[in-house]
């Protein structure tokens, strides 16, 4: 499986951008597809996960910013990020996990960075 993120750029406090990432390869149609950002000197964390079924976890800090949505026929996960802060500032990383009986298996995308000027 491959990820192929993009999107990220230079945006102003206040200004919007949306990143995309399409996974390749053999894919279980039962899966979770999320978006997880890294700022430096600090651990990657969950920004945002959909499920294949449509259930969503946002972390609290991107919530009422940051929406979440998928395509599950072009097996591509979007991020539209409003109202961006320069706190958001990191280098973005899309995933898809899923499981088959014990096992889980995690993929991820290259990253793609977003920085936010204040």
């Amino acid at each position: 499986v491959q990820l192929q993120a993009s999107g990220g750029g230079l945006v102003q406090a206040g200004g919007s951008l949306r990143l995309s990432c399409a996974a390749s390869g053999t894919i279980f149609s039962i899966n979770v597809m999320g978006w997880y950002r890294q700022a430096p000197a600090k651990q990657r964390e969950l920004v945002a996960a959909l499920t294949s079924g449509g259930s969503t976890n946002y972390a609290d800090s991107v919530k009422g910013r940051f929406t979440i949505s998928r395509d599950n026929g072009k097996n591509t996960v979007y991020l539209q990020m409003n109202s961006l802060k320069p706190e958001d500032t990191a280098v973005y990383y899309c995933n898809i996990n899923y499981k088959s009986g014990i096992l889980r298996y995690d993929y991820w995308g290259q990253g793609t960075q977003v920085t936010v000027s204040s």
